[in-house]
């Protein structure tokens, strides 16, 4: 491996200075995911940034034929004071995604109960994860047979077509079952190419699915003729179980082996499914809830919707009514920060950050978007600070540790930066941004 001299004497066969690293890594952004153009830029004024693109191929060339390289634990030379300030280190940016008021545990989400994804919703899911199913019916009449089939015997359908989701891999199969058995929650399904129960059609599938639920859940027979050939054995053979599994999780060990987080997988999916996006049925579904019972969870699934459509005035306006019904609320108050800072309004956001962290001291994405933006205002004392509470709270944030690397150089503190960066390095040797910098700071030493 080559060390860093004659990494810089590489690129100057090259025709590239030393205070050019920045440019050849931001020109290969490809070949190591570096961060968006602007966190990676050459300062204003020196000629570098007129120079990328003729050396764009070269940049290439050398990026590619790189193996992580090696560097030293304590800084190993004088700092090319002009180099660094010539060039900017990649910032691992704030977290951008909104955060939902957290739910209710796993453990309490029953079998039986109200269904809440729109079919909109379900359907739109399943396309994005499996464009091509293999079904007997399109998506949008398999996401219907579960909604009436469910609703009829008064359980959540939209977690039932999930458990379906989980079982068949989104109607991809790939296991004992095939797709036109219709059997979508492998019933009869044992291992060993044991095919399991058919179905004449999607719709009986559904059914018996739906009625293999009810055997679990409740002593009351199915209102439809039964068609679910093992309900019976459950009944007479299984009366450990017959009735008496009320959630989701109570499934774990009984309907898959071992299973222990198999109620808890479906779940997962069932959140994904419903998360809000810019659609109308995410729209429409916010607003139903709302018009059942406002509250402050959904008054910020709402305003995630409208953030998301470009509405950012009743984002801003979700949200507050969100803070008024529930002011302790970290998710709100959390989301009414990233809201600001997309509107432009910083000052409100750090103050929206600090009243978060005050109120939920362990909230470690509030402390670290709080130091992405103290840095960003030049407050990099505070910075440090936010970035090392984060670390107290995940030690595993190479992010963290990367931006306390970069509030030390700007306070030219660069042995401390020095061992920051390496320090990164050793909590994820694969991280892009880390390297960029460590490469960025050993091309600014004379």
């Amino acid at each position: 491996m080559r060390d860093g001299r004659n990494r810089k004497t590489t690129l100057r066969r090259l025709g590239l200075g030393a205070a050019l690293w920045l440019t050849v890594f931001a020109a290969a952004g490809t070949a190591f995911s570096l961060p968006a153009a602007g966190e990676a830029t050459a300062a204003g004024g020196t000629g570098i940034a007129a120079s990328a693109a003729s050396a764009d191929g070269a940049a290439e060339a050398a990026a590619a034929a790189m193996v992580r390289p090696s560097f030293a634990r304590e800084l190993p030379g004088e700092v090319n004071g002009k180099a660094m300030d010539e060039v900017r280190f990649a910032l691992a940016p704030a977290l951008s995604a909104p955060l939902l008021e957290e739910e209710a545990p796993p453990e309490s989400f029953g079998i039986l109960g109200e269904t809440e994804a729109a079919q909109e919703q379900m359907a739109a899911f399943i396309e994005r994860r499996n464009p091509r199913p293999k079904l007997g019916c399109s998506v949008r009449d398999i996401v219907r047979f579960y909604y009436e089939e469910a609703g009829a015997e008064g359980i959540r359908a939209d977690i039932a077509l999930c458990q379906a989701l989980k079982e068949t891999g989104f109607f991809a199969y790939g296991g004992d079952v095939l797709p036109e058995q219709n059997n979508y929650c492998g019933l009869g399904a044992t291992g060993n190419k044991v095919r399991g129960a058919s179905f004449a059609t999607p719709r009986l599938g559904v059914r018996a699915h739906i009625q293999h639920l009810l055997a679990y859940t409740t002593t009351e027979r199915p209102k439809e003729a039964l068609v679910d050939p093992r309900y019976e054995l459950v009944r007479q053979y299984r009366t450990d179980v017959y009735g008496k599994v009320k959630t989701w999780t109570g499934l774990n060990g009984v309907w898959a082996v071992p299973g222990t987080s198999y109620g808890q997988d479906i779940l997962l999916l069932w959140r994904e499914a419903k998360a809000p996006d810019a659609s109308d049925a995410s729209l429409a579904f916010a607003e139903r809830k709302l018009a059942e019972e406002p509250s402050a969870a959904r008054y910020i699934y709402r305003a995630i919707v409208r953030q998301k459509r470009g509405e950012a005035q009743g984002a801003a306006q979700d949200i507050a009514a969100a803070l008024r019904l529930a002011p302790q609320s970290a998710a709100a108050r959390y989301d009414s920060a990233l809201f600001r800072v997309a509107g432009g309004e910083r000052q409100k956001a750090l103050k929206d950050y600090e009243t978060l962290v005050r109120e939920h001291p362990d909230f470690a994405y509030g402390w670290y978007n709080l130091g992405v933006l103290e840095l960003e205002e030049g407050r990099e004392a505070a910075a440090i600070r936010s970035f090392e509470r984060v670390l107290e709270l995940v030690p595993q944030s190479a992010n963290a540790q990367n931006n306390i690397g970069i509030a030390l150089v700007r306070q030219k503190k660069y042995p401390k930066a020095w061992k920051a960066f390496s320090r990164a390095s050793e909590i994820n040797t694969t991280n892009p941004t880390v390297l960029k910098n460590q490469i960025i700071f050993e091309a600014c030493l004379k």
